[in-house]
């Protein structure tokens, strides 16, 4: 973890109430599926955001405005700064993907299946996407996902767009690994779908304080006891999860 000012390069809508912003300056080494923490004038904690993409010069982060924090990034303007603690948590392992991986991302949890799909698809696999969202004014980043060599199928639960229902509608057989961030109901149904043998990796949400380990705020349940999601997580194992 390093504290950096990076100076804002895009802050773009892509979706309803729906975000991009690339922020740019030094960039330390990321993994796929880890976070930032921005520092916000005049609000106590910081605002932990999934890191959607990164290279040697810019990080790009989706976000979605959910509240007066968020809506205070959303009016800010290319060449503003921001005090940012990157990379955070624990993030996902292109390499456990094997030659056939799944990549589920629910709403606000597909940036991060972005920046993964990027990754596995470099290796020469080509990583089938599910994206799930209430919407098509709420839908993103799908042409993206395609241009970085993934196969995408959408689900929306009021069938405006792609397949109506639920992301678990969508799941196949003969996966080889799934990696997934969403909501923890849908996290859950996912392991419900998933044939018990498919290594899973689901990366959960939870409200953070201080973002590095410290407060113990956002521990969540395991089977080997309670692990915080922003330390040891946000990636765990799918068979150590309490649900």
């Amino acid at each position: 973890m390093k504290q950096e000012i990076l100076t804002i390069k895009e802050n773009t809508v892509l979706a309803r109430d729906v975000y991009r912003m690339i922020l740019a300056g030094e960039i330390p080494e990321i993994r796929p599926g880890q976070f930032l923490n921005i520092a916000l004038e005049g609000r106590f904690l910081r605002r932990p955001i999934s890191i959607c993409d990164w290279d040697e010069k810019t990080i790009t982060i989706i976000y979605k405005v959910v509240g007066e924090g968020t809506a205070d990034m959303s009016a800010m303007e290319p060449g503003q700064t921001l005090d940012v603690l990157v990379p955070l948590g624990n993030g996902f392992d292109p390499q456990k993907a094997g030659q056939r991986p799944l990549l589920i991302g629910g709403g606000v949890g597909v940036p991060p299946m972005y920046g993964l799909a990027k990754r596995i698809a470099a290796k020469g696999i080509k990583p089938e996407v599910i994206l799930g969202f209430n919407g098509a004014e709420d839908a993103f980043y799908r042409n993206e996902f395609e241009e970085a060599g993934a196969s995408v199928r959408i689900a929306t639960v009021d069938g405006s767009l792609g397949t109506k229902g639920m992301v678990t509608d969508l799941i196949e057989d003969g996966y080889t690994a799934v990696f997934s961030c969403g909501p923890i109901p849908m996290l859950r149904a996912i392991d419900e779908v998933l044939s018990s043998d498919i290594p899973g990796f689901f990366s959960l949400e939870e409200r953070m304080g201080c973002g590095f380990g410290v407060c113990m705020g956002c521990s969540h349940e395991t089977k080997d006891g309670y692990k915080r999601i922003c330390k040891e997580g946000p990636v765990l194992r799918r068979e150590e999860i309490v649900w």
